[in-house]
């Protein structure tokens, strides 16, 4: 064994344990679920019992994930930088662990389209005003979103978002696959 599989194992002892502890199980609880002995999944977690690949797939199933999971070793990196969207001045990050969401950082600073150019189309979206307040067109109704305040909706519903008054907001939207491709067409005044 090598010092990096046995820091895998380690790892995994470690992540068997604090599953079970979130979920408020205690070793009885995960043994029974898994159909082996209080004792077993004792020695398991301490690491005074080896790891068989038939009880960590019993342990997974019983924890409610994925074999994948349970052994990933979190060795990719954990802090990324955004690529920047430089006619729209946004930032966009992809989340690695569900690529088809992008996290989108931009500063508005006009008021939203007209009602007669808002847009609609699949997906979803969420957005988290970051400063400043901003306007959301949708549907028939105008809403304003403060600082802190987020907005969540289907975009099927025609839509624009905007600065309140033209004064500058800043905010951080999550897309899913849908809503990011409707939001990389032609640069606009407004987010949509």
């Amino acid at each position: 064994m090598t010092q990096e599989d046995g820091a895998i194992e380690t790892l995994v002892r470690k992540r068997i344990r604090a599953l079970r502890v979130s979920r408020g199980w205690s070793l009885g609880d995960l043994a029974e679920r898994a159909r082996m002995s209080p004792s077993s999944l004792s020695r398991i977690e301490g690491g005074t019992r080896r790891l068989a690949l038939d009880q960590l797939i019993t342990l997974a199933r019983a924890l409610d994930t994925t074999l994948d999971e349970l052994v990933d070793s979190g060795a990719d990196d954990v802090v990324s930088s955004p690529t920047l969207d430089g006619p729209r001045g946004a930032m966009r990050w992809t989340i690695r662990g569900q690529p088809d969401l992008s996290v989108i950082r931009q500063r508005l600073t006009e008021p939203p389209s007209a009602p007669s150019a808002m847009r609609a189309h699949t997906g979803r979206e969420w957005f988290v005003v970051l400063s400043g307040t901003a306007t959301l067109l949708l549907g028939d109704r105008r809403l304003r979103v403060e600082k802190n305040q987020a907005a969540e909706f289907p975009t099927m519903l025609p839509h624009a978002i905007g600065a309140e008054g033209g004064r500058p907001c800043e905010i951080l939207g999550v897309f899913d696959r849908e809503a990011r491709r409707e939001h990389s067409g032609p640069p606009s005044a407004s987010a949509d």
